[in-house]
C-alpha cells in the first residue's frame, strides 16, 4: 500500500505542475481563463471533449454494469461514437463559430435575454449534480482502496479539482484532461493485456461469461436489449452535441480544428470502449464472488470489480496507478463543469445584470475564482448525498441523473441550432414541459405498467430496470422534442424581438472562423509545455520498475513509460522552430 500512496503523491505533483506551469496563460483575460481565448490545438480539445465523458464513474459504476451483465454495457459508449462522429459532421465546427465565451451567451444571442437567464440558473446546478455523481463515484472506490473514510475521501478530492481550476482555468483544466488522459490510456491497456492473458484471449470472454455474454444474465426478453442500444444513441446524440456542452469545441481556435478534436474523441472513445470493460468481464469469471467483498458499499459493491481485478492480478503498484486514473477521470469532468460555471455565472449574469458591463476584466476574473470555489464545495456536498443513496448502484445513479433531470434541458439546446425559428417562449417552456414527461414516466409510466400494454407481467429486475431507461428516453425523444418543434407553428417573426440578434448569430454558425495571427507561437508553446510535463511524467513512471515484482510486471511498467515518453517526445519536437 505504500508503493500505491507515492504512486498517486506523484501523480498529483504532475497536476500541480500543470496549474503552475499554465497559470500565467488564464491571467490575461476572461476569455483566456474560460475558453483558452479559443487558442486550443485539436488534441488538446479532444482529448478534454473525450475525458469529460469519461468519469470515474466508467471504472465503477459501468464497470459494474459489465461484471453483472456482460456486452450491453457498451451501448453507452457506442452512443458517444455516433455523436462524436455527428460532432465532426455537423456541431463541432458550428458550436465554435458561435464565436462566445460561455454557452449561455450563445444562448442569449440564439433566444434572447430572458431565455439566457433563465438556462444559467439551470445549467450551473445540473452541473453540481452531475459533478457530484462523478465525485460519489471516485469516492466509492477510493474508500475500498485506501478504507479510508468516504467523507474525508470526498473533501480531499473535490478540495485537489477545485485548485487546479482556480489557478490555471480552461488553460489548465483543458491541459490536465491530455495528461490525465494518458493515464486512463496507461492503465486501461495495461489491465486489458494482462486480463486478456490471463482468462486466454476474447474467445473465451465470450463463452465463459456467466448467463451469457451477450445478453448477460436475467435478460429473458433480447428485444429490451435492442432498444436499449437504439435509444441511448439518440440520448448520448443530444447528450453531447447541444449548447450546454459546447464549451469544449469553443477552446479550439479555429473550425478545423473544433472538428478534428471531434474526431480525436470518437478515435479515443473507439479504443477505450473495446479495451475497459476486459477487466471487469474477466473478473466475473475467474472472480464471481467479487461483488460481495465489499457489503459496506451496499448496492455499490459491484463497482468495485476494477479493485479486485487490480490487487489479485495485476503487479503490485497497480492499484496507485488505477487510482491515479480514476482521479484523474474524476478531475477532467468536475473541473470542466467548475471552469463553466465560472464563466456563465461571471459573463450572463454578474456582467450584465449586477454590474451593468461596468465591471473591468480583472474584477471579473476575481468573481469568476469565487464562484469557482463556491461551486466547488457545492459538488461535495452533492457528493456526500449521493453517497447516502446506497439503495442505488452508482450505474442506476448516473442513469436517473442523466435521462430524468439532463434530457428535458437538453432537448431545446440541441435543436437550438438545427431548428432557427422558434417564439421566444419555446427553450424554457420545452424545459417545464421535459420535467412533466419526467415526472409521468416516474408516477405514471412505470416499467410495469408499459409491460402490461403488451401483456408482459414476469419482468426480471435487470429487465424492469433497463426498460425504465427506455422509456424515460422514448418519452424525450416524442413528446418533449416533439413539443419544441410543434411551437415552430406558432412563430411570428413580426413578433420576434430577437430577431436582429437570432440572425446575426446563425450568420456567424454558418461562416468559418478562421485562427488569428501570431496563432503559430502559441502552439508552439502549448506543444512545449505539454511536452516537458509528459515526458517528466514518462520518468516517473519508469521508476515503477524498481517495485519487487515479477519480470513481466517490470516490462509492463517499462513498457507504459516508454509509451508516454514518445507522446512527450513528439510534443517537444513539434514545438522547435523551423
Amino acid at each position: 500500500m505504500n508503493v500505491d500512496y507515492l504512486v498517486m503523491a506523484g501523480y498529483f505533483c504532475v497536476i500541480v505542475a500543470i496549474s503552475l506551469l499554465f497559470k500565467k496563460m488564464a491571467s490575461n483575460s476572461t476569455s483566456d481563463y474560460f475558453r483558452g481565448g479559443g487558442k486550443m490545438l485539436w488534441w488538446m480539445v479532444g482529448g478534454t471533449a473525450f475525458m469529460t465523458q469519461f468519469s470515474a464513474w466508467t471504472f465503477t459504476g459501468a464497470a459494474g454494469k459489465a461484471f453483472t451483465d456482460g456486452l450491453s454495457v457498451i451501448a453507452v459508449f457506442v452512443g458517444n461514437m455516433v455523436a462524436y462522429l455527428a460532432a465532426y459532421w455537423y456541431f463541432a465546427k458550428r458550436f465554435r463559430q458561435m464565436r462566445v465565451d460561455t454557452p449561455t451567451e450563445a444562448v442569449g444571442r440564439r433566444f434572447g435575454r430572458a431565455n439566457e437567464q433563465f438556462f444559467t440558473w439551470i445549467i450551473i446546478p445540473l452541473s453540481v449534480i452531475n459533478a457530484g455523481v462523478w465525485l460519489n463515484g471516485l469516492s466509492v472506490f477510493a474508500s475500498a482502496v485506501f478504507e479510508a473514510d468516504i467523507t474525508m475521501t470526498i473533501y480531499v478530492t473535490g478540495i485537489a479539482v477545485l485548485l487546479i481550476s482556480l489557478l490555471s482555468g480552461a488553460w489548465g483544466v483543458v491541459a490536465s484532461d491530455f495528461v490525465q488522459m494518458l493515464v486512463v490510456a496507461v492503465i486501461s491497456v495495461a489491465c486489458a493485456v494482462v486480463g486478456l492473458v490471463v482468462i486466454g484471449g476474447p474467445g473465451e470472454i465470450i463463452s465463459r461469461f456467466p448467463g451469457g455474454f451477450v445478453s448477460g444474465p436475467d435478460m429473458n426478453y433480447p428485444l429490451i436489449l435492442v432498444c436499449t442500444f437504439l435509444f441511448f444513441i439518440v440520448k448520448q446524440l443530444q447528450s453531447i452535441n447541444n449548447m450546454q456542452d459546447s464549451y469544449r469545441f469553443l477552446n479550439a481556435k479555429d473550425s478545423k480544428n473544433a472538428s478534428k478534436a471531434a474526431i480525436f474523441a470518437l478515435v479515443l472513445m473507439l479504443i477505450g470502449t473495446i479495451i475497459w470493460f476486459i477487466p471487469p468481464w474477466v473478473t466475473a469469471i475467474i472472480y464471481p464472488e467479487a461483488a460481495t467483498l465489499y457489503p459496506q458499499l451496499g448496492k455499490k459493491a459491484s463497482d468495485a470489480v476494477y479493485l479486485v481485478f487490480a490487487r489479485n492480478v495485476m503487479p503490485l503498484g497497480t492499484i496507485g496507478l488505477l487510482m491515479a486514473g480514476l482521479f484523474a477521470a474524476t478531475m477532467s469532468s468536475m473541473d470542466s463543469a467548475l471552469n463553466r460555471n465560472s464563466g456563465v455565472f461571471v459573463r450572463s449574469f454578474y456582467a450584465p445584470i449586477m454590474r451593468k458591463n461596468k465591471a473591468d476584466d480583472k474584477e471579473l476574473l476575481r468573481v469568476g475564482q469565487i464562484v469557482c470555489v463556491v461551486n466547488g464545495f457545492l459538488v461535495i456536498l452533492m457528493a456526500q448525498f449521493f453517497n447516502s443513496l446506497k439503495h442505488l448502484s452508482l450505474f442506476d445513479l448516473m442513469m436517473q441523473v442523466a435521462t430524468l433531470l439532463q434530457s428535458p434541458i437538453l432537448v431545446p439546446l440541441f435543436l437550438a441550432i438545427i431548428i432557427r425559428k422558434t417564439p421566444k417562449w419555446a427553450p424554457w417552456a420545452t424545459v417545464l414541459f421535459g420535467m412533466f414527461v419526467s415526472w409521468s414516466v416516474v408516477k405514471v409510466f412505470t416499467p410495469e405498467y408499459v409491460a402490461s400494454w403488451f401483456g408482459v407481467d414476469d419482468l426480471t429486475k435487470r429487465e424492469l430496470s433497463e426498460l425504465k431507461v427506455i422509456i424515460t428516453i422514448a418519452a424525450h425523444l416524442i413528446f418533449t422534442a416533439g413539443f419544441f418543434c410543434l411551437t415552430t407553428l406558432f412563430y411570428n417573426e413580426e413578433k420576434d424581438g430577437n430577431k436582429e440578434r437570432r440572425i446575426e448569430f446563425f450568420n456567424d454558425v454558418d461562416t468559418e472562423c478562421v485562427a488569428e495571427e501570431g496563432q503559430d507561437e502559441i502552439d508552439r508553446l502549448q506543444r512545449k509545455k505539454l511536452g516537458t510535463l509528459v515526458t517528466v511524467m514518462s520518468g516517473g513512471l519508469f521508476l515503477m520498475i524498481l517495485i519487487p515484482n515479477p519480470l513481466w510486471g517490470r516490462v509492463l511498467f517499462a513498457c507504459c513509460s516508454l509509451a508516454i515518453f514518445a507522446v512527450g517526445y513528439g510534443l517537444k519536437r513539434s514545438a522547435e522552430v523551423k
